[in-house]
């Protein structure tokens, strides 16, 4: 096979990197995938249609001879110890100068310690976020990619080809140098925990607060998405209320198991931030739910144990209203938590980011895409140096308009023991983000008292020491 038939190798071949390598042979470009399973193989050539323009084969040496120089390899494999396998598997086979691409969720400092690795061999390494689950890796993902600049530029005309479009503007930018686009695509996956939640507790709060069936949350939801909350969650989520049950009677969601799993990058998220020091409680309040959600038995044998009493219910069209004005309230602030840690991690990394361009990119392809992120994309285009979302102007008025809602439905759920964790703390989060002063002086106090951890004053400047026996 000549060394210069195809343009792009892809390893992996379930479902999104199959998917992900049609795009790219869709779009003039040939492509080679490789997977030791042959069953995967097999299905890739079959659906490609033209090995000419599509192949694939089990063979790590015919794979990699098969690509033009410098060679750019894509790996859609889990992250963790295999992502370290395949790159010693493909070493042997590389040439200098050719290019790996992470595709994963992999942790970001693993991205750090694989491309400095690499560099020592010759080999340019990556890391570029992919959002859009299999359906956007076939008609167009988002993807945020970091790291060796010039590494980039090489792969850069066949990611701005696959990507998802928005305007006819590709969802597609380089993020910055080492592993800036895996830490950027670990905070778009908290936030989208963060909104997941979100929209599950406004469905809760309808179905238990105000008795909609199955068919009313759909209009509701599909309502919604008109307006202020359009997004690809709340889209899909209309759709989930009218799906009738394959195996039985009524709609599927009834049927389906209120235990949440997830792969890591929610839980990644919410330590970094704790480790550089940015508060994100609506990101890890949608965590922390998911384990909750996990102690089925526990649950059913608590809800026996406490009596909640009688559900108040609320005029249906008053309920939804107000819903809509607070998921749109808890909305913003969730983008406002992300996107703060993003410009700290900037700064504590190096990054370099550019919040508007990552906005604009999330515009479209991925899974937190929302109308809602244009206007943030055009805040932090007009000011680079904004420190939160919500010290700008048009979101003091979307979060004045809103916040109202949010405040009565908290009320409401407490008093109806209706747990809305995601609305409550993204309450919290504002109203401290926004108090001139916090009890947190009583902290200091107590700090000193016990540890001797000083404190500063009000009045003067200094570190003082008190004596308070």
């Amino acid at each position: 096979m000549e060394n210069t038939a195809y343009d792009f190798g892809l390893v992996g071949l379930g479902v999104m990197g199959r998917n992900f390598i049609l795009n790219v042979a869709d779009h003039d470009y040939k492509a080679f995938g490789y997977d030791l399973d042959p069953e995967k193989v097999s299905a890739l050539i079959e659906e490609g249609g033209d090995k000419a323009r599509v192949n694939a084969s089990g063979d790590i040496s015919v794979f990699v001879n098969a690509l033009s120089l410098p060679r750019k390899i894509m790996l859609l494999v889990p992250a963790g110890k295999i992502v370290d396998s395949v790159i010693e598997s493909l070493l042997p086979y590389l040439s200098p100068d050719d290019i790996i691409i992470d595709g994963g969720n992999s942790f970001f400092t693993d991205t750090d310690r694989r491309e400095a690795y690499l560099q020592s061999k010759g080999i340019h390494f990556f890391g570029a976020g992919v959002s859009g689950g299999a359906e956007g890796a076939r008609k167009g993902p988002s993807i945020m990619p970091g790291g060796s600049r010039e590494a980039y530029k090489e792969v850069q005309p066949i990611f701005e080809a696959v990507a998802a479009k928005f305007n006819n503007e590709p969802c597609v930018a380089y993020m910055g140098p080492k592993s800036a686009g895996n830490y950027v695509k670990m905070v778009h996956n908290g936030i989208e925990y963060g909104l997941m939640q979100l929209t599950s507790e406004f469905y809760d709060l309808l179905q238990k607060g105000g008795q909609l069936n199955n068919n009313e949350l759909h209009k509701v939801y599909t309502e919604w998405n008109k307006g202020d909350l359009q997004s690809f969650l709340v889209e899909i989520s209309a759709k989930i209320f009218e799906k009738k049950d394959d195996l039985g009677q009524g709609q599927l969601v009834d049927k389906i198991l209120d235990k949440a799993k997830q792969k890591g990058t929610g839980k990644w998220t919410s330590q970094n931030a704790m480790d550089i020091g940015i508060p994100i409680p609506t990101i890890d309040i949608a965590v922390s739910m998911r384990e909750i959600s996990a102690l089925k038995q526990e649950r059913v044998l608590a809800s026996k144990k406490y009596d909640r009493g009688t559900m108040e219910l609320e005029k249906k069209q008053i309920l939804i209203k107000k819903a809509e004005k607070a998921m749109f309230f808890a909305f913003i602030i969730t983008y406002a938590q992300g996107m703060h840690q993003l410009r700290a991690a900037s700064s504590e990394y190096g990054y370099e980011l550019r919040l508007a361009s990552i906005a604009r990119i999330w515009r479209a392809g991925c899974i937190i895409r929302a109308a809602l992120l244009e206007d943030i994309a055009q805040v932090f285009e007009k000011d680079k140096d904004l420190a939160n979302l919500l010290l700008a102007p048009l979101f003091v008025e979307k979060i004045k308009d809103s916040v109202g809602a949010a405040r009565e439905l908290v009320t409401y759920a407490a008093e109806n023991g209706i747990p809305m964790p995601g609305l409550f703390n993204s309450l919290s989060y504002f109203d401290a983000y926004t108090s001139e002063r916090l009890p947190l002086n009583l902290i200091q106090a107590q700090r000193d008292y016990f540890g001797s951890h000083t404190y500063e004053r009000t009045d003067r400047a200094g570190i003082f020491h008190t004596d308070w026996s």
